[in-house]
């Protein structure tokens, strides 16, 4: 098959399209023809070498990125029920393998029907932001009447986290750049900056104060998160590798926590209601993979970035 592929790390001229093994679905799994895969973060930092030492297994090369995609079933692996060949489905590949969605074809190890409210690039981004928000808010224990702030709400698991907990029934505020405001609040937020002077922006639009709050952006901002939490054990960063330092939690794929598998199906479910969407903050061709990473890199993606797949 061909895949997207890097051979050493480096920037991101290292990836190349190139041929690789096919991979096929083993028990529990299914594989997919690929149509549109998700760039995340911890793509283009692992391609970097940005991910400190330890916290993740050595990674083999070549190495296929992407961790979530869209596509058709063309392999059902032993014990899978409930899909068959020729489904749509959307869904996220095995924590342990980093990757292997940005090709033509990929293993998925968590996936739901895709509904017809998602394009193939909607619900290719979708899957990883959403096991990732649903993680998140479960830790928060964020339900009906829960007042959360989300921290970095008009990236890709801020979007999802803002659109799911406001189908839980909570209030959300999210931060963001003044330019996303009026986007946040299409999605049910009620927006503010962050920066400076947060805590008293905050206190402005929940007098209360709030519940949870989940740092979605990790841009150093724990301390004042806490503060305004008033408990560390009440902020969880899905971006910050040191927030263990802040008395805070990080939760990341393959981190322990229970993943948040479950929230595949409720997104979907919310798409035919016309209550979820993915926005898109960049569409590249395959070929393109070193500009999707360069704007992944930049923290200032509104939405989900993905690469389609020929």
């Amino acid at each position: 098959m061909f895949a997207l592929q890097y051979s050493e790390l480096g920037p991101p001229e290292v990836l190349t399209v190139g041929e690789a093994d096919e991979p096929h679905a083993g028990p529990g799994e299914i594989r997919i023809a690929v149509r549109a895969a998700g760039v995340t973060p911890s793509d283009w930092k692992l391609r970097a070498g940005a991910i400190p030492a330890g916290v993740l297994p050595d990674l083999p090369l070549p190495h296929i990125p992407g961790m979530d995609a869209a596509g058709v079933v063309d392999e059902v692996g032993e014990g899978v029920s409930g899909v068959a060949v020729g489904d749509p489905v959307f869904g996220i590949v095995a924590t342990d393998r980093l990757g292997g969605a940005a090709a033509e074809f990929a293993v998925l190890a968590a996936w739901a029907a895709k509904p017809d409210a998602l394009s193939w690039e909607e619900a290719g981004g979708a899957a990883g932001n959403v096991e990732t928000a649903t993680r998140a808010l479960n830790l928060l224990g964020v339900t009906e009447g829960t007042t959360l702030l989300v921290e970095g709400a008009a990236g890709g698991v801020g979007t999802a986290a803002v659109q799911l907990a406001a189908a839980r029934g909570a209030t959300v505020i999210g931060t963001a750049r003044e330019v996303n405001h009026a986007f946040l609040a299409g999605l049910g937020a009620a927006p503010t900056t962050y920066g400076p002077g947060l805590a008293e922006r905050v206190a402005a639009l929940a007098p209360g104060g709030v519940d949870a709050v989940l740092d979605a952006a990790g841009s150093g901002s724990l301390p004042d998160l806490v503060a305004i939490a008033g408990d560390a054990r009440r902020v969880v960063s899905v971006a910050d590798m040191a927030a263990h330092e802040h008395g805070a939690h990080m939760t990341w794929a393959g981190s322990g926590d229970a993943p948040g598998h479950d929230g595949l199906a409720v997104a979907a479910a919310l798409a035919t209601e016309g209550r979820f969407r993915v926005p898109l903050g960049g569409v590249f061709p395959l070929a393109d993979a070193a500009k999707a990473h360069e704007l992944s890199a930049t923290g200032h993606a509104r939405g989900k970035i993905v690469l389609t797949v020929p």
